[in-house]
């Protein structure tokens, strides 16, 4: 897999556009009975419709891609698959919490989820409910997420002005960083607190990450890519 490459942008220009994906068609069989099996062993997933996206291109300030429709089914046999074909990309976007005292606070996936163990920002592919006007919002998808994930809502944070889109392989995070007012263990305690309330809640575990001493192999490149870029920079 080639390095990763962050691209800094103000402007997300993701357009819908409807396509049949080759790769859902021709593979339509053993998709089905590759989540067949996944099913079995995690009887929550659902196969939904979600959005992935094409022809992505970074001109200066801007990321423009169009995005079609096809089934999570696809999305995950692609990606268990190590991507087999190229025609398509993983864009989703990620609310990169950080904390007043520099902490950042990232999920553990929980083990009935398609990611179990995993950890990383609050995210989620974008599906149909993040179509506005014929273009994919991607700053309400992870409004949605953050909310859904940890109980905090736009009230509790404040966004950056940019984002940072770490591509690699056939994945790319638009990650935004959102500001929140309080220390990195309040946050964690009050997340946690919300974790409890919920009857199903996707996150097994909080984690704080403050500098890169805290990164570890559950946690995807394109995060450890990001907060590598973090704290070089400071």
């Amino acid at each position: 897999m080639t390095p990763p490459v962050i691209h800094r942008v103000s402007q997300l220009d993701l357009s819908f556009q409807p396509w049949r994906w080759p790769f859902a068609g021709q593979r339509r069989g053993d998709i089905d009975a590759h989540f067949a099996r996944r099913q079995r062993e995690k009887p929550g997933l659902w196969n939904g419709r979600v959005l992935l996206g094409r022809d992505p291109d970074f001109s200066g300030e801007r990321f423009r891609a169009s995005y079609f429709e096809t089934d999570f089914a696809s999305l995950l046999a692609w990606r268990d698959w190590d991507f087999p074909e190229a025609a398509a990309f993983n864009g989703f976007g990620m609310g990169a919490l950080r904390c007043a005292d520099g902490a950042f606070v990232m999920g553990e996936m929980g083990q009935h989820t398609a990611n179990a163990g995993r950890i990383y920002f609050p995210a989620g592919t974008p599906d149909l409910d993040d179509l506005r006007d014929g273009t994919v919002d991607i700053a309400g998808s992870v409004a949605r997420e953050i909310e859904e994930e940890t109980g905090l809502t736009p009230a509790d944070y404040s966004p950056a002005d940019h984002w940072d889109c770490v591509v690699v392989g056939a994945s790319i995070a638009m990650m935004r960083i959102l500001n929140v007012g309080l220390a990195g263990e309040a946050v964690r305690a009050r997340i946690e607190a919300n974790l409890v309330a919920q009857r199903q809640p996707e996150l097994a575990a909080i984690h704080l990450v403050r500098g890169t001493a805290d990164l570890g192999p559950a946690m995807p490149r394109f995060i450890t890519a990001f907060i590598e870029h973090q704290f070089s920079a400071r």
